[in-house]
């Protein structure tokens, strides 16, 4: 298997800068290529922007970054063409909230910009309680890789595991503590494969009121609490408009599971920041069913470029409307 990513001591790791390589995938394969600071970009990312040309930065995990597609089929090159702006796109795969405040803090504090997206699939309440994840090494093996993490204690975050560990782990050789902060991918995952195989998943999840996201129910759960912290801290050191989006789960958008949770957390934490919220989830939804399992993969969860095209079309008029003062700034 193809290494594409290394180790980088503050984030963990990020993408082999000016890495251009042919992924392996169900839909035949995809290129990925990286520009000199190791983000998906087939170009560099320059700190001061173009005269009278608006910038946008967009950070999140793998369904930013663009899994399974290549670079100009993601919603963040789709929209740098519908709106005629430079879009830089900070995602990295597999990594929480937490690791891309990180890559900004890093990465993105000294670049020049208009408006900020700060893309959160709705899974990294739990990435951002796990002080380890399983990655792939390049023999395709899965390890156990410790990655920075927060804590939120008297009201301040502390951050951990900066520089977090190099070398891989087994998981057998932790401690119990150290185990149970393993991101283990998710609640019931042997109920699910099993459900999965026979076909019925939807069914069992509907059944059961599978809930695959609980931390969103309350506003005081452990995982809601440090994600809003750091959210919180993000975008108050930010000096420019934010987007806060939150994405959807497939399960949500196949309606299979109860979306309102993490609606009423992201709509809560817009509102108390001042923020921009942008719930693309209405605009999945307005598809019919069938057409809307098209928006991803048969086997991979990440968005096909029908999945992308909706997401762009749904940001945009968001993007245009904030835009519109940058776009007239003289020169």
């Amino acid at each position: 298997m193809r290494q594409i990513y290394e180790y980088h001591p503050i984030i963990g790791y990020r993408f082999i800068p000016n890495l251009r390589a042919r992924i392996p995938h169900e839909n035949g394969g995809y290129l990925v290529q990286v520009n000199d600071t190791g983000f998906r970009s087939d170009r560099a990312f320059v700190p001061a922007r173009a005269p009278s040309k608006p910038r946008v930065l967009v950070f999140g995990d793998s369904f930013t970054a663009g899994d399974a597609v290549p670079n100009h089929e993601r919603y963040t090159d789709l929209l740098e063409t519908k709106l005629g702006a430079e879009v830089y796109n900070y995602g990295i795969s597999s990594t929480g909230t937490d690791q891309q405040y990180l890559a900004w803090r890093e990465f993105a504090r000294n670049i020049e910009h208009d408006v900020v997206v700060i893309a959160v699939f709705v899974e990294n309440v739990r990435r951002v309680t796990a002080r380890y994840r399983p990655h792939r090494d390049a023999s395709g093996r899965y390890r156990i890789y410790a990655k920075p993490y927060y804590t939120f204690e008297r009201g301040e975050l502390q951050l951990h595991h900066v520089p977090p560990r190099a070398e891989p782990l087994e998981l057998e050789d932790m401690p119990p503590e150290e185990q149970a902060a393993v991101d283990s991918g998710g609640r019931f995952q042997l109920l699910r494969k099993v459900a999965a195989a026979a076909g019925v998943k939807d069914a069992m999840q509907r059944l059961t009121h599978y809930q695959p996201v609980p931390d969103y129910d309350s506003p005081d759960s452990a995982g809601w609490r440090l994600m809003r912290a750091i959210l919180t801290q993000w975008i108050r050191a930010l000096d420019r408009p934010v987007i806060l989006m939150p994405l959807p789960l497939p399960q949500h958008i196949d309606e299979v599971c109860d979306s309102s949770g993490y609606q009423a957390r992201f709509a809560e934490l817009a509102g108390e920041l001042g923020c921009t919220l942008h719930d693309p989830l209405p605009d999945f939804l307005r598809y019919p069913k069938a057409e809307r399992r098209r928006f991803r993969w048969e086997k991979d969860i990440h968005f096909t470029p029908a999945g992308h095209r909706v997401l762009a079309q749904s940001l945009a008029p968001v993007l245009q409307k904030m835009l519109l003062p940058a776009a007239a700034a003289p020169a």
